[in-house]
């Protein structure tokens, strides 16, 4: 999977997810971290990349709708610590059928994931 993660969350999730044998790039790596949301936006898009983030912003769903992107999850952790972000997304990305999240908006809870797609 081709994954974006914006630059609201540790680098080193993207060392994990290049394990797990993922093509992840981070917002920092390519000079856009400061960059507004419409920015990390297309980016994400031109590189037909699955958005990784805790921007609220991106949860949308008028403006983000489902099938019209390559996905978006967003995390939304009650205590989101570095520790805490790389431990979800690592479950996540060895739990769940996440190639099938193209094109979805994604909400991750500490209890439960919510995926809305096109219908």
């Amino acid at each position: 999977m081709q994954i974006k993660l914006d630059e609201n969350l540790p680098v080193e999730l993207a060392v994990m997810l290049r394990q797990l044998g993922h093509d992840a790039e981070t917002v920092p790596e390519e000079n856009l971290d400061g960059a507004d949301d419409d920015q990390v936006w297309q980016a994400a898009q031109a590189e037909n990349r699955f958005l990784i983030t805790q921007d609220l912003d991106f949860s949308n769903v008028q403006h983000f709708k489902p099938g019209t992107h390559h996905g978006v999850l967003l995390l939304r952790l009650n205590n989101p610590t570095r520790r805490q972000l790389i431990q979800k997304v690592e479950v996540i990305f060895t739990s769940e059928a996440v190639a099938q999240w193209s094109g979805c908006l994604v909400v991750v809870t500490d209890r439960k994931i919510r995926v809305k797609s096109a219908k």
